[in-house]
């Protein structure tokens, strides 16, 4: 037998209909609306990140047009020699120097310390020091805010007198410029070319050649950063670390009298540092502009 509603049944049963298709209907539109802001964000990134890098290439261009980086033969001064004549350091001192002009570019940023070159890299950038690690990380050579910022030394670092090492930063972009391309040091077409295994970094007071010597991933942490030792013993021991983290097919000497230069980038997302140490061979004085 059908039952029937009584009139205030009826109204209840309508309202309760009501407030279930008005909630669907609250939901509905909260979800349009997140899925609009998803959207309109994603947008404003992928805007961002290739505007970012447009500037970063229109500085680039600019850098190449107005710097006067040259090679030279001359002997320089050996740095540290090892006794062992049989050493790879003597391979390497044979290499010429890379020099820069920076008048150029300290007219351009007044915080230019350095030039830096990583063979069969994409890294090939003037160096910046600020007072503090931060500033660089979101501001690029042109001082103006920019995610892909600039490679930088370290503020504790002096860029007259080289500390026990020096670190060079740099944020590692998908499209490998500033330490983007420092990846293609983990692969083995880059390992298995042994006139890969130098840096170029030429200051206002010198010209020098770094001998690489380890190379490595790691999560993050500040040991491999440390830029002072306050003992030959500390020194000994962080020697042996790095060694021993090495990932490249060389074994080459390292001592506590040497000078290091480290560069450190992310390897991804997760906080994994792709890192490169290596020890003072070569140098040559250049004059103050």
């Amino acid at each position: 037998m059908k039952k029937y509603l009584t009139i205030k049944e009826y109204f209840d049963k309508e309202a309760k209909s009501k407030n279930k298709n008005g909630k669907q209907k609250l939901f509905r539109i909260l979800l349009e609306i997140l899925c609009i802001s998803i959207i309109l964000v994603s947008l404003y990134v992928i805007f961002k990140w290739n505007h970012d890098n447009y500037k970063i290439k229109q500085i680039n261009k600019e850098i190449e047009k107005n710097i006067n980086l040259n090679s030279n033969d001359k002997n320089g001064i050996l740095v540290n020699p090892p006794q062992n004549k049989n050493s790879n350091y003597y391979y390497y001192v044979t290499f010429p120097f890379y020099q820069a002009d920076f008048s150029s570019l300290l007219n351009k940023n007044k915080d230019t310390v350095a030039f830096l070159y990583v063979k069969n890299t994409l890294i090939s950038y003037p160096v910046v020091q600020s007072s503090d690690n931060e500033y660089y990380l979101k501001h690029s050579f042109d001082n103006k805010i920019n995610s892909a910022g600039w490679v930088f030394m370290d503020y504790r670092n002096n860029i007259k007198n080289l500390d026990d090492n020096t670190i060079i930063y740099g944020h590692a972009r998908i499209d490998g410029t500033m330490f983007g391309s420092l990846r293609n040091v983990l692969l083995s077409s880059w390992q298995n070319n042994k006139d890969n295994y130098v840096i170029y970094f030429s200051t206002l007071y010198e010209s020098m050649i770094f001998q690489i010597f380890s190379v490595y991933t790691i999560e993050r942490e500040s040991y491999y950063i440390t830029s002072h030792f306050n003992n030959s013993i500390e020194k000994q021991k962080w020697i042996d670390t790095m060694k021993d983290r090495n990932i490249l097919p060389i074994n080459t000497e390292v001592d506590i009298n040497d000078k290091f230069l480290t560069l450190s980038t992310c390897k991804n997302r997760q906080g994994e540092r792709i890192v490169i140490h290596a020890k003072l061979i070569k140098k040559q004085n250049n004059e103050v502009n």
